[in-house]
Protein backbone atom coordinates (compact mmCIF):
# COMPACT_ATOMS: atom_id res chain seq x y z
CA UNK A 1 0.00 0.00 0.00
CA UNK A 2 1.13 3.24 -0.97
CA UNK A 3 1.83 5.33 1.94
CA UNK A 4 1.45 3.10 4.38
CA UNK A 5 2.81 4.03 8.42
CA UNK A 6 6.21 1.98 7.83
CA UNK A 7 5.78 1.03 11.70
CA UNK A 8 2.33 -1.27 11.21
CA UNK A 9 1.68 -4.17 9.49
CA UNK A 10 -0.82 -5.32 6.77
CA UNK A 11 -3.08 -8.23 7.93
CA UNK A 12 -5.61 -10.10 5.88
CA UNK A 13 -9.18 -10.09 7.45
CA UNK A 14 -10.96 -11.59 4.57
CA UNK A 15 -11.44 -14.60 7.04
CA UNK A 16 -11.88 -12.44 10.22
CA UNK A 17 -15.39 -12.83 11.49
CA UNK A 18 -15.69 -9.52 12.27
CA UNK A 19 -16.58 -8.43 8.65
CA UNK A 20 -18.35 -11.39 7.76
CA UNK A 21 -22.11 -10.50 7.94
CA UNK A 22 -23.37 -13.14 10.17
CA UNK A 23 -20.99 -11.80 12.75
CA UNK A 24 -22.55 -8.47 12.58
CA UNK A 25 -25.98 -9.96 13.34
CA UNK A 26 -24.70 -11.92 15.99
CA UNK A 27 -24.83 -8.86 18.37
CA UNK A 28 -28.52 -8.52 17.91
CA UNK A 29 -28.91 -12.29 19.38
CA UNK A 30 -26.37 -11.63 22.42
CA UNK A 31 -23.60 -14.22 22.88
CA UNK A 32 -19.99 -13.64 20.96
CA UNK A 33 -21.62 -10.76 19.10
CA UNK A 34 -20.46 -8.38 21.82
CA UNK A 35 -16.71 -9.00 21.39
CA UNK A 36 -17.07 -8.88 17.41
CA UNK A 37 -18.19 -5.66 18.26
CA UNK A 38 -15.69 -4.29 20.46
CA UNK A 39 -13.21 -5.86 18.20
CA UNK A 40 -14.52 -3.81 15.25
CA UNK A 41 -14.29 -0.87 17.37
CA UNK A 42 -10.54 -0.95 17.49
CA UNK A 43 -10.42 -1.22 14.24
CA UNK A 44 -12.32 2.25 13.46
CA UNK A 45 -10.59 4.95 11.53
CA UNK A 46 -7.49 2.80 10.82
CA UNK A 47 -6.66 2.34 6.62
CA UNK A 48 -8.07 -0.65 5.35
CA UNK A 49 -7.50 -1.60 1.68
CA UNK A 50 -10.70 -3.26 0.11
CA UNK A 51 -10.51 -5.22 -3.23
CA UNK A 52 -13.57 -5.82 -5.25
CA UNK A 53 -14.44 -8.18 -7.36
CA UNK A 54 -13.55 -6.26 -10.45
CA UNK A 55 -10.24 -5.77 -9.53
CA UNK A 56 -10.17 -2.07 -8.41
CA UNK A 57 -9.24 -1.28 -4.99
CA UNK A 58 -10.36 0.73 -1.99
CA UNK A 59 -8.41 2.58 0.47
CA UNK A 60 -9.54 4.60 2.90
CA UNK A 61 -10.14 4.98 6.90
CA UNK A 62 -12.34 2.52 8.04
CA UNK A 63 -15.34 4.31 9.42
CA UNK A 64 -18.39 1.14 9.93
CA UNK A 65 -19.75 -1.95 9.45
CA UNK A 66 -23.99 -3.03 8.96
CA UNK A 67 -25.37 -5.72 9.52
CA UNK A 68 -25.09 -7.20 6.09
CA UNK A 69 -21.69 -6.85 6.12
CA UNK A 70 -21.52 -3.46 3.61
CA UNK A 71 -17.80 -1.30 4.70
CA UNK A 72 -17.96 2.12 4.93
CA UNK A 73 -14.55 4.06 3.86
CA UNK A 74 -14.14 7.06 4.92
CA UNK A 75 -11.46 9.37 2.69
CA UNK A 76 -11.25 6.94 -0.02
CA UNK A 77 -9.04 6.37 -2.78
CA UNK A 78 -9.49 4.25 -5.69
CA UNK A 79 -6.56 2.76 -7.35
CA UNK A 80 -7.03 0.42 -10.77
CA UNK A 81 -4.64 -0.90 -13.28
CA UNK A 82 -3.98 1.46 -16.46
CA UNK A 83 -4.46 -1.90 -18.68
CA UNK A 84 -6.62 -4.80 -17.53
CA UNK A 85 -4.26 -7.58 -19.23
CA UNK A 86 -1.29 -6.47 -17.49
CA UNK A 87 -0.91 -6.73 -14.16
CA UNK A 88 2.28 -4.73 -13.79
CA UNK A 89 0.30 -1.59 -15.96
CA UNK A 90 0.71 1.63 -13.78
CA UNK A 91 -2.09 2.49 -11.60
CA UNK A 92 -4.82 4.82 -12.22
CA UNK A 93 -5.95 6.66 -8.73
CA UNK A 94 -9.11 8.39 -8.26
CA UNK A 95 -10.21 10.31 -4.40
CA UNK A 96 -13.57 9.50 -4.12
CA UNK A 97 -14.85 10.60 -0.27
CA UNK A 98 -16.80 8.56 1.87
CA UNK A 99 -17.89 5.34 -0.07
CA UNK A 100 -19.87 2.05 0.85
CA UNK A 101 -18.53 -1.42 -0.41
CA UNK A 102 -21.17 -3.70 -0.58
CA UNK A 103 -20.04 -7.11 0.71
CA UNK A 104 -21.04 -9.21 -2.13
CA UNK A 105 -18.38 -7.25 -4.16
CA UNK A 106 -15.63 -7.25 -2.13
CA UNK A 107 -12.58 -9.63 -2.36
CA UNK A 108 -10.30 -9.30 -0.02
CA UNK A 109 -9.74 -6.68 3.04
CA UNK A 110 -6.56 -5.46 5.14
CA UNK A 111 -6.28 -3.36 8.06
CA UNK A 112 -3.04 -1.67 9.23
CA UNK A 113 -1.82 -2.54 12.62
CA UNK A 114 0.70 -3.77 14.96
CA UNK A 115 1.58 -7.13 15.27
CA UNK A 116 0.15 -7.97 18.77
CA UNK A 117 -3.10 -6.93 17.47
CA UNK A 118 -2.46 -9.07 14.33
CA UNK A 119 -2.17 -12.09 16.71
CA UNK A 120 -5.51 -11.34 18.59
CA UNK A 121 -7.14 -10.71 15.29
CA UNK A 122 -5.80 -14.21 14.02
CA UNK A 123 -6.75 -15.61 17.59
CA UNK A 124 -11.21 -14.72 16.64
CA UNK A 125 -11.31 -17.11 13.88
CA UNK A 126 -11.87 -20.29 16.28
Amino acid sequence: MEGAPSDGQVISSTADPCLDSSAASADAAGGSGSQHVSTLRKLLFRRMLVGVNDGRYFLGLFHCVDKQGNIILQDAVEYRSARRSSPSAPKEERCLGLILIPASCRSSCHVDCFIQEQMALLSLSK
